[in-house]
């Protein structure tokens, strides 16, 4: 463990998680076959939602100092979509832009700008309408984020842009463990994807669908969701997300207390934008767009 230690101590709540994720992944699709689909699906998009929060947590300097050695520890694809690398500088981008939520700027923003939604045709009007229902981003939203992913790739390429191709090199070789494992299993890949990989982005982009809205100030964009114990496990505080965008390097397991020291200072910082839960959430917009797909800096 020499050298591994992050400016927060050796993270050892995080180095836990990473093999409790990793085990319990190994034996789920080991003897997923033997478990009853009303629990083996639910646990596979469980722990491939969970290691997806795990690749946030690396993006942002844990559980070690190295990014190489954090790469490593959480860049095997288990959703199978999203190279680590493409996700990892995406997200820091997100994080760094003075714009947030402008489609434009903001290369995680779920809002289109007025020449794109002229450009747009019928049909795809109506797809921005459904992913902003939260049922919508529940179905429809894993399909979306893969075309959004694989259209800016196809454009990048026609700009003579290689950039990225080291990152879906290494994305081709964790593939390729992921369904080497998957058929000594004799699991297909098109089970996989439809129990794990396809409802574990479908349970991340949960916890997207409401942390962020357009506002006229920046401080006012980003929301705190007061989710039960089990929720907050499985983003890893993230749904807090106004502490993680005033502290993106603090560690998971350091944000509730954070956030109950100093709550009525965030929540005054960001204007109150505030739900009470993901059940909050579904209530209000299961069936009913949260906001406006047009992007409009004061809407919201």
């Amino acid at each position: 463990m020499a050298g591994t230690a992050s400016r927060y101590g050796y993270e050892l709540p995080t180095w836990f998680l990473l093999v409790l994720v990793y085990g319990a992944w190994l034996s789920l699709t080991a003897f997923f076959h033997r478990l009853p689909m009303w629990l083996s699906i639910p646990l596979a998009a469980w722990l491939v939602a969970w290691h997806g929060s795990l690749q946030h947590e690396a993006t942002h300097g844990h559980p070690t100092r190295s990014p190489r050695l954090n790469a490593v520890l959480v860049g095997l694809p288990l959703w199978l979509w999203l190279p680590f690398g493409i996700y990892r500088n995406s997200h820091l981008e997100h994080h760094r832009t003075s714009e947030l939520t402008d489609p434009t700027s903001d290369p995680e923003s779920y809002w289109v700008s007025d020449p794109a939604w002229a450009r747009s045709c019928p049909v795809r009007r109506a797809l921005h309408w459904l992913n902003a229902t939260l049922l919508g981003r529940l179905v429809l939203g894993p399909s979306i984020v893969c075309a959004r992913l694989v259209a800016e790739e196809l454009a990048r390429l026609a700009r003579g842009d290689l950039s990225h191709l080291r990152h879906w090199a290494w994305h081709i070789v964790g593939c390729a463990l992921v369904v080497t494992w998957l058929w000594f299993c004799e699991l297909p890949v098109a089970v996989y994807v439809l129990a794990f990989a396809y409802p574990g982005v479908s349970l991340t982009l949960v916890r997207s669908y409401a942390e962020h809205k357009p506002a006229a100030e920046r401080a006012h964009r980003t929301a705190i969701i007061e989710a039960n114990p089990l929720w907050s496990l499985l983003f890893l505080n993230n749904n807090l997300h106004a502490v993680h965008h005033d502290h993106p390097g603090l560690p998971w397991y350091r944000i509730p207390a954070e956030f109950r020291r100093r709550r009525a200072d965030y929540l005054e910082a960001n204007g109150n934008y505030l739900h009470r839960g993901y059940l909050e959430v579904a209530r209000q917009f299961l069936l009913r767009p949260r906001l406006d797909p047009r992007y409009r800096r004061a809407g919201g």
